[in-house]
């Protein structure tokens, strides 16, 4: 089941079909940059990819009425992505040898992988989110969340007070919130896991 910014994937198609703005801007935000790379991969060309996705979202909404209900899009998403960039190359008469070629990797699977799209988009916003924090927060926040270690450990270690290291555990919480709010349902438990 996927989770989009606290709410049911399946919630949100369901809204999206009856014209909720911000059903779709969600749904939006979440496949938007994996569908990016993923054509971008076929096309070797980001703004032509970007012009591919963001019209098939734009032709998305005008036809949402027609969507059929089901539990996620994602598999509909990278498949309309795969065909519109494949007619690209097509139209821009792409020799047959590498069309072919390019099907069959697709069909294989060695460059149709959507998790891989929409996972390497949310690690690389996760790694920028942690470098954001400063040294000394990101290594309490890490120890704490990541190794496990409890607050009375973490201060004797580094020797520090208890009372720093929850500030800093509490700041960074403020920090990731706000940087990562549209992954929040991954980072949940991360983030509300209490080692005190």
């Amino acid at each position: 089941m996927t989770v989009i910014n606290g709410i049911k994937e399946e919630t949100l198609i369901q809204r999206l079909i009856d014209g909720e703005q911000t059903a779709f801007e969600l749904l939006f935000r979440y496949y938007y940059p994996g569908l990016v790379t993923f054509a971008t991969q076929i096309l070797l060309d980001k703004y032509e990819a970007e012009e591919i996705v963001q019209d098939f979202f734009v032709k998305l909404w005008s036809s949402r009425k027609e969507i059929k209900n089901s539990k996620t899009l994602k598999s509909y998403f990278f498949t309309s992505i795969k065909n519109r960039a494949l007619n690209v190359l097509k139209k821009e008469k792409i020799s047959e040898k590498v069309r072919n070629e390019l099907y069959k990797m697709i069909e294989t699977e060695k460059l149709y992988q959507p998790d891989l799209f929409i996972e390497s988009e949310m690690q690389s916003r996760i790694k920028l989110a942690f470098e954001k924090l400063p040294v000394r927060m990101n290594e309490v926040f890490s120890l704490s969340r990541f190794k496990g270690i409890s607050n009375d450990q973490i201060a004797s270690q580094l020797n520090i007070s208890k009372r720093t290291v929850e500030t800093h555990i509490s700041n960074a919480l403020k920090i990731l919130r706000e940087e990562l709010k549209e992954y929040m349902f991954l980072l949940y438990f991360i983030l509300n896991s209490d080692k005190s």
